[in-house]
């Protein structure tokens, strides 16, 4: 059986542990949320959209264009990625349910 010491001494632990795994949760918010302030001010400031984080892999893969039909920017579109259609009006039918 425990002695009231070793309660009192686990119990102050656990109260140490608790609180410095709140502060360190909390000062990861408010990182975050400083640094996207940051990233507003900035793109305020300058007049252009935030750029989006890319990381690794996705990054090689993105430059090369991995999906098919994906347009590099700024390249222009080919004659035979434009398709000319006829524009023509749709009736509903009332036969139908």
């Amino acid at each position: 059986m425990p002695s009231f010491l070793s309660r009192v001494l686990s119990f102050l632990l656990r109260l140490v542990l608790w609180t410095f795994a709140a502060i360190f949760a909390v000062s990861l918010m408010l990182a975050g949320l400083v640094l996207l302030a940051l990233g507003l001010l900035r793109s305020l400031i300058t007049g252009q959209k935030p750029k989006p984080v890319v990381f690794g892999s996705f990054q090689r893969f993105s430059s090369q264009a991995a999906w098919p039909g994906a347009v590099k920017p700024g390249a222009a579109a080919r004659e035979s990625d434009v398709v000319d259609v006829e524009v023509r009006e749709i009736r509903s039918d009332k036969r139908l349910p």
